[in-house]
């Protein structure tokens, strides 16, 4: 069952307009530890209208720039095992899976791209500079995703990052946004580390630490990502959820009304 329309025509009616819905795109991001695994998580700025000082995953705004077909000459998959995902993503499903590569870079410097034929792995210090030094003018519109694939021989590791669930913002929100959420392991040799802008703190940290640490009012979470947290908990390693979230063919929808949450099951 999917939201009433009324239930958000009415919200609309009051002294506060329904705030637009804004397609996103979030990675989760993954690593094997020597106990289990972690996921690399983001405090966002106080100042942000969303989701202020909270710690979340890499994600943002799909952009115009994310839809365009060039990306077809840049990107390695959707493969075989990810049809069911296109097609849970519908007509613009290429534009979901850029946005989150893109937003991960210019967010946590953690770039998921092949360059000649390997996964971008920071080698060095030198070559890690040398990319996370292209973060700003990406995040500043200055160069396109599309501009750094060209001139470094990337292409996009599309067939590494799964689609796994899609939440809408609840009414009420300042900012509300229809996310599609994605998980993927981080490349080997990069770590990633905050923007300093839009995110001022980062961490590695494992899913049951996290909820454990928000619930001691150490860090600051959503319910949305509570929800991906204790999900996460219950698979004993990056590889066994990696592994899940591949063969996945049923792909939730999530859409909080009023007093309740309406969840949807997409069809395989």
């Amino acid at each position: 069952m999917q939201t009433p329309l009324g239930e958000e025509n009415k919200q609309g009616r009051g002294m506060n307009p329904v705030q637009p819905i804004r397609p996103a795109a979030t990675v989760i991001l993954l690593r094997e530890v020597a106990k289990g695994f972690e996921i690399f998580m983001l405090k966002r700025s106080s100042r942000s209208a969303f989701a202020g000082g909270m710690f979340v995953f890499p994600g943002g705004r799909v952009d115009g720039d994310d839809h365009l077909h060039r990306y077809d000459a840049v990107r390695q998959g959707p493969s075989d095992q990810q049809v069911a995902q296109a097609k849970a993503l519908g007509t613009e499903w290429r534009g979901y899976w850029v946005a989150g590569i893109r937003e991960s870079f210019e967010e946590a410097g953690l770039l998921l791209a092949y360059r000649n034929g390997s996964l971008l792995s920071y080698a060095d210090a030198a070559e890690h500079r040398h990319f996370d030094a292209y973060r700003k003018p990406l995040h500043g519109k200055q160069l396109r995703l599309f501009d750094l694939c060209e001139k470094e021989n990337l292409r996009l590791a599309v067939d590494r990052i799964h689609f796994h669930s899609r939440f809408v913002t609840p009414l009420g929100r300042p900012r509300r946004f229809d996310t599609r959420f994605f998980i993927a392991e981080a490349p080997p040799g990069q770590v990633g580390r905050h923007d300093e802008r839009e995110t001022v703190d980062s961490t590695w940290i494992s899913p049951a630490e996290a909820l454990v640490r928000d619930e001691a009012k150490a860090l600051s979470l959503m319910q949305v990502t509570r929800h991906q947290l204790r999900q996460l908990t219950q698979f004993p390693s990056a590889q066994a959820a990696l592994a899940a979230a591949a063969a996945n063919r049923r792909f939730r929808v999530h859409r909080p009304v009023p007093r309740r949450t309406v969840v949807d099951s997409l069809p395989p």
